[in-house]
């Protein structure tokens, strides 16, 4: 297996991170959306997944108050399979949480059962419903929330 490594997204690692996002879903952020994402918003956190100094996966999200919204994860479909998303979450919750941040929400495709799946793995919870949120088919998202207590869970 090749080694994964987990660290925060630079301006390097955007060629690579635009072919994940181009891969992996079909309203993809621009290049220059996750540029001004690194540079000009204060409150975001991006972090990759690199295999062989080359990010095959990404994950975001924006610190507001105490709260971390999940912007995005994907992880290239040659890369699946193999714990990166697991990674990727895990190592964003622990540096949150050495942060303050104790609550997380993202929204997720109703039909996107991996995802949710993955989500509940680390203890996030169905909260409700955006009805058509995603333009390109009118899906459903489903709001998933994630409230850390003083245990911990």
């Amino acid at each position: 297996m090749q080694k994964i490594v987990i660290e925060r997204m630079t301006i390097d690692d955007i060629e690579n991170v635009v072919v994940v996002e181009n891969e992996c879903f079909s309203i993809p952020w621009s290049k220059n959306s996750f540029i001004r994402e690194l540079t000009e918003n204060e409150i975001a956190l991006y972090l990759v997944a690199k295999v062989e100094n080359v990010a095959v996966g990404y994950i975001g999200v924006w610190r507001i108050q105490n709260e971390g919204h999940i912007t995005n994860i994907a992880v290239h479909p040659d890369y699946r399979g193999q714990g990166i998303g697991s990674m990727l979450v895990s190592e964003l919750l622990s540096l949150c949480s050495e942060e303050g941040i104790n609550a997380f929400t993202l929204e997720v495709r109703r039909s996107n059962v991996i995802a949710q799946n993955l989500y509940k793995k680390f203890q996030f919870a169905e909260c409700g419903t955006r009805k058509g949120y995603y333009a390109d088919t009118n899906e459903d998202a489903i709001i998933m929330w994630r409230m850390e207590t003083k245990d911990g869970g």
